[in-house]
């Protein structure tokens, strides 16, 4: 029995999880579900591919139930222990405590915490594995705990490379390649062509070549593929891949011309309007989203040319955070006129933003 801990946007990561699974041929069965973990039955190959994750943060393999469950806990020189569903440092101090003591047989142990964290950090869990055990408590709101050991965690250290040592980074325009990876999930498409339409720099067609998908990138601006492709360079070198992707200057609206074989999947993030100084009325937002509109139905007459029917597009629309407060979301009917059905849609956004990530997963259904 295994249990999944969420990443902050939970739904998203919850979202994504699911459609791993799928991807990756991983039968699961949900046990149960708490405020930012899930419990499950999984065979062992989902500790293989965890890997690929980007909204996930740990793999917890469950030990038992309750404090009987200390005694089959495995000793460990040093250790740290992650409470989820509770923020409380005597009960975190009791907990290490008390396994340090039930250690004491088998050798001396220590324990540690950084300030003010209760959950430990990925970064710190791979600077200290395998030699420090990260040992998780998941608590239910009628206090009750499951026990476990941390047996897996998502990379941030990759995903930072991917980011930020690259030879192009525009930190301000670009997705960040977490929120790629969990894109490229959503499609549970596991192998085929994937196409990005708005390429740019390149993050979503370099986490294509990260996982040996065939690649293909797009951009009207001749100067982005340019970009775009010294990053690639770099990623082959860094990650010593032999696999590249195939880019071409096109305008999203007429992807026929460019491309002519059709696709297993679509995944982007197209243009989303200018940086707006400040928070838009309901009015302004109406007008901004209905203005981007008369440029994505072109775009999405343009994916059902190269679409493979029944396949999938991951598509970031603009939503808007409110001056009034609230956030508005546009429903866009015309989607089911071009034939494609709307699946899924998660918000991804910080609270600095203005404009709000609203993440559409699509079937094409011709």
């Amino acid at each position: 029995m295994y249990a999944v801990i969420l990443g902050k946007n939970t739904e998203l990561s919850e979202a994504e999880f699911l459609s791993f699974a799928k991807r990756f041929e991983i039968k699961i069965r949900i046990i149960e579900k708490g405020n930012n973990w899930i419990l499950l039955e999984s065979p062992k190959t989902l500790e293989r591919y965890f890997r690929w994750l980007g909204g996930s943060l740990k793999l917890v393999r469950i030990i038992g139930e309750g404090e009987e469950a200390l005694e089959e806990l495995e000793y460990s020189k040093l250790f740290t222990v992650s409470l989820y569903g509770k923020n409380d440092w005597k009960l975190w101090r009791k907990l290490g405590s008390e396994i340090k003591r039930r250690f004491k047989e088998e050798g001396s142990a220590k324990f540690f915490k950084p300030a003010k964290t209760y959950a430990m950090p990925a970064e710190l869990i791979l600077k200290g594995f395998p030699e420090v055990k990260d040992f998780v408590f998941l608590f239910r709101e009628d206090g009750s705990f499951l026990v476990g050991e941390t047996v897996r965690v998502t990379d941030p250290f990759e995903l930072k490379k991917l980011d930020v040592e690259r030879p192009v980074q525009k930190p301000i325009l670009s997705i960040p390649p977490r929120l790629a990876r969990i894109m490229v999930n959503l499609t549970e498409v596991r192998k085929g062509s994937f196409l990005d339409p708005f390429c740019g720099i390149g993050t979503i067609v370099q986490e294509f070549v990260l996982q040996g998908l065939t690649a293909y990138g797009s951009d009207r601006d001749e100067g982005q593929i340019r970009d775009a492709k010294k990053n690639l360079a770099w990623l082959r070198k860094e990650f010593r891949l032999k696999n590249s992707a195939h880019l071409e200057v096109c305008d999203a609206r007429r992807l026929k011309r460019c491309f002519r074989q059709r696709f297993d999947a679509i995944v982007t993030e197209p243009y989303l309007g200018k940086p707006l100084k400040r928070h838009p009325s309901r009015g302004e937002a109406i007008k901004l989203a209905n203005e981007l509109d008369r440029f994505y139905y072109s775009v999405f007459e343009s994916f059902a040319e190269v679409l493979k029917r029944n396949r999938k597009v991951v598509f970031v629309f603009p939503a808007y955070k409110l001056s009034g407060g609230g956030i508005y979301r546009k429903e866009r009917k015309w989607l089911g006129k071009l034939g494609f059905e709307v699946l899924g849609r998660y918000l991804d956004y910080e609270e600095r933003h203005r404009v709000v990530r609203d993440i559409h997963v699509l079937r094409y259904r011709g």
